[in-house]
């Protein structure tokens, strides 16, 4: 369990707990959700947010609240998203106690893999995602030659296990998926609260070569 989680030497902190100076909305505008207490919470209507930071292959830790929404079912319980490069989106919702989660469930990679187990905690509990990103890699066209890859612990049990994405889920910035892009959180009208919001960038890959020491 990585809860409270400390950055580590190198990371980017994403969030700096005061203000949301390095966000923005899709459309560029400065980012207005609400700020308090080291915590960003969903300002409904608002809009979307995206990091200043750009981003390819990366470690990712940050942590959520769902709200306490006991009337509502389905999609409708505390939904929202958190958007790798602003293009693969892993799902955020209040799926606490659910026999099979599915694809559009707490910790899917949205629309395309259902979470390997049922991770989630109660609503207004702190909870964590850790993700190991590795970007799609492209040719100097631009043309895919190997689709995206997920690894990713929910509350510290493994719900993705090296997934192939299919390339990105609905609701995407766009699909130029051999650029880097931003962390997007997603407005979806619900009161999600977020916290300790960092990246450590990662090498595309490590020496090919054997040196005897």
């Amino acid at each position: 369990m990585t809860l409270g989680l400390r950055p580590p030497d190198g990371a980017v902190v994403l969030f700096n707990g005061r203000d949301l100076g390095n966000w923005c909305r899709r459309d560029g505008g400065a980012a207005e959700w609400q700020v308090e207490d080291g915590v960003m919470t969903v300002a409904p209507g608002t809009g979307d947010i995206l990091s200043g930071e750009q981003f390819g292959d990366v470690y990712l830790h940050l942590e959520f609240a769902c709200p306490d929404m006991p009337e509502a079912t389905g999609q409708a319980k505390a939904n929202s998203g958190v958007f790798l490069q602003g293009r693969y989106e892993i799902q955020v919702l209040d799926s606490v106690g659910w026999a099979a989660p599915g694809k559009g469930d707490c910790g899917a990679v949205y629309d395309q893999f259902a979470p390997l187990v049922n991770a989630c905690k109660p609503a207004l509990e702190w909870q964590t995602y850790d993700v190991v990103f590795r970007a799609a890699r492209v040719d100097a066209q631009g043309d895919v030659l190997e689709n995206a890859r997920v690894t990713m612990v929910h509350n510290g049990r493994v719900v993705h296990n090296n997934v192939v994405l299919r390339g990105p889920t609905g609701g995407a910035i766009d699909h130029n998926v051999g650029e880097p892009g931003p962390l997007l959180l997603q407005d979806h009208g619900n009161l999600l609260r977020y916290r300790n919001l960092w990246i450590v960038h990662l090498p595309e890959k490590g020496s090919g070569t054997y040196e005897p020491r």
